[in-house]
């Protein structure tokens, strides 16, 4: 390279990184977007969505055909991701995220989850990238001027996903086997525990004993936890373990010693439900 071009070359390198961006206006979207998460156990369902308005039109059958693949919404297509494998509707759904699509009709609809999830509208649309189809009956419902979608949880595994616009609602189910996930995550989180942390032994005891399950498990983790540490929690869990395991003179010093760690450093309610749980465990 000749000597005199460097300078040059340096002095366009910097008029380029010194040229200040565009000035531009933020769009004002009339269909504005939004996104809906819910956490069910520890799995969460995302919905990203614009929201159109009514704006005194006829939405079903006009405004949205029937009989022809929409994007359950505005702008880009609405997209449902999943943190873990569920069951959408009783049918298996990998983790991942997915275009959110819909065939509307007047008596029955066709919900389509759409192995590409980024696209704009249903202009890109391919059936043979569909990753799940199933059939939802509509329902009437009060208005509502902009469209709009719930994620309601039913227990600790499941939810009811719901699409609301106009006066019609259209919903369906969504299920994870929370139980198999959480044991999983429960095996991986020990796996990495140290010995010398009492926490993890503990939650992972206590899990057992309050979901019934793996009593022989949860009386050696609960053992590593209270040999790593002191504290009411994981003496009440003990208490709590060995009374199950209908070892009850152990149960009752475990909840002894957690009622006197509890003494001014727990709530006092905390303390004093203790003393009556163990009065009753003597008499019973």
């Amino acid at each position: 390279m000749r000597p005199f071009l460097l300078p040059l070359l340096l002095a366009t390198a910097l008029t380029a990184q010194e040229k200040p961006a565009p000035v531009r206006l933020s769009p004002l979207r009339p269909s504005p977007a939004c996104t809906v998460s819910q956490d069910i156990g520890i799995s969460k369902v995302e919905l990203a969505f614009s929201r159109p308005f009514v704006k005194g039109r006829k939405i079903w059958g006009e405004l949205v055909p029937y009989g022809q693949v929409w994007r359950v919404g505005a702008n880009s297509a609405t997209t449902l991701t999943l943190s873990h494998a569920a069951k959408v509707a009783g049918k298996d759904v990998p983790a991942g995220t997915y275009g959110f699509f819909a065939i509307p009709g007047p008596k029955t609809w066709t919900l389509i989850l759409n192995r590409k999830a980024k696209q704009w509208g249903a202009y890109e649309y391919k059936p043979e990238e569909d990753q799940l189809r199933w059939e939802a009956a509509p329902q009437s419902g009060a208005f509502l001027e902009c469209l709009d979608y719930r994620i309601v949880p039913r227990d600790a595994g499941s939810a009811t996903v719901e699409l609301a616009w106009e006066s019609l609602r259209v919903s369906f189910a969504l299920t994870f086997d929370t139980k198999a996930l959480y044991w999983a995550h429960l095996e991986a989180t020990l796996k990495k525990a140290p010995e010398t942390d009492w926490v993890p032994w503990y939650q992972a005891a206590k899990y057992c004993q309050e979901q019934g399950l793996e009593p022989q498990l949860a009386l050696a983790w609960i053992e590593k936890s209270l040999k790593a540490g002191d504290t009411y929690s994981n003496h009440e869990a003990a208490a709590r373990i060995y009374k199950d395991a209908k070892r009850l003179p152990e149960a009752l010093v475990h909840l002894q010693k957690a009622i006197d760690l509890s003494k001014d450093k727990a709530p006092k309610d905390y303390t004093e439900n203790l003393e009556k749980e163990i009065a009753a465990w003597k008499k019973g």
